[in-house]
């Protein structure tokens, strides 16, 4: 499977990067009363934090609607994945445990600031590419709706559309069965490579302490456009 970068995405900003990891022989399962309790804690000082500074005004989340906004995207009528979560802290509405996946993956979006999404693997057809959809672009989201991705950055396979920052699709969603993962962080633009891997290690060895199985993480960006794996 080759996972690239289409070049329209630099001509907008040259320092878009893309982080992945690629698991394997995972086990997704009810999440450990130790993934609970620090979800939760970390949760209820995120929403001291933000009585003191908004959401917006957060380094990751402004950075992103500076990003969302340059390809098109209304950064208020679309909030990417991260500023949606930290919006429900913000009101106390702190998220619910689903299983071992979505709980981490919901964890490094707020620990990072970032949008990340995590899909089945065995759900992807063929190569994946970085894109920005246009009018026609969208798919049936976990949300439980149609979602149009017109100006919003998105992966596609063989079959089409199948996640974004914005919301993911139902299509490669992951569930208590699977066992391959692939983890897209959508970095923000002003983090070093350097940095951005070792980001990506650090939450590779968090998840496969967690789910077991092995990890293998890389950068995306305008000097390695395209990985092979």
């Amino acid at each position: 499977m080759n996972i690239s970068i289409n070049d329209s995405l630099f001509t907008v900003n040259e320092q878009f990067k893309i982080g992945l990891i690629h698991y394997s022989k995972i086990i997704v399962e009810e999440s450990p009363q130790m993934i609970k309790g620090r979800t939760q804690l970390y949760q209820e000082n995120l929403y001291l934090e933000l009585q003191e500074k908004p959401v917006t005004e957060r380094t990751g989340i402004k950075e992103w609607r500076q990003l969302w906004k340059s390809y098109g995207a209304d950064p208020n009528r679309y909030r990417h994945s991260a500023e949606s979560l930290m919006r429900r802290i913000a009101k106390q509405q702190y998220l619910t445990p689903f299983h071992t996946a979505v709980d981490l993956n919901n964890f490094f979006s707020l620990q990072y600031e970032i949008p990340v999404g995590i899909y089945d693997l065995d759900g992807i057809q063929g190569n994946v590419e970085i894109q920005v959809g246009n009018a026609s672009t969208g798919y049936e989201g976990i949300n439980g709706r149609y979602n149009t991705l017109e100006n919003i950055i998105y992966l596609k396979d063989t079959f089409g559309p199948f996640g974004s920052p914005y919301v993911d699709s139902k299509r490669t969603a992951v569930t208590e069965v699977t066992t391959n993962a692939l983890q897209i962080f959508y970095l923000r633009p002003s983090i070093s490579e350097q940095e951005a891997q070792k980001l990506l290690n650090s939450a590779g060895k968090m998840f496969t302490q967690v789910s077991g199985g092995e990890f293998e993480a890389h950068v995306l960006s305008t000097e390695n456009k395209k990985i092979h794996f």
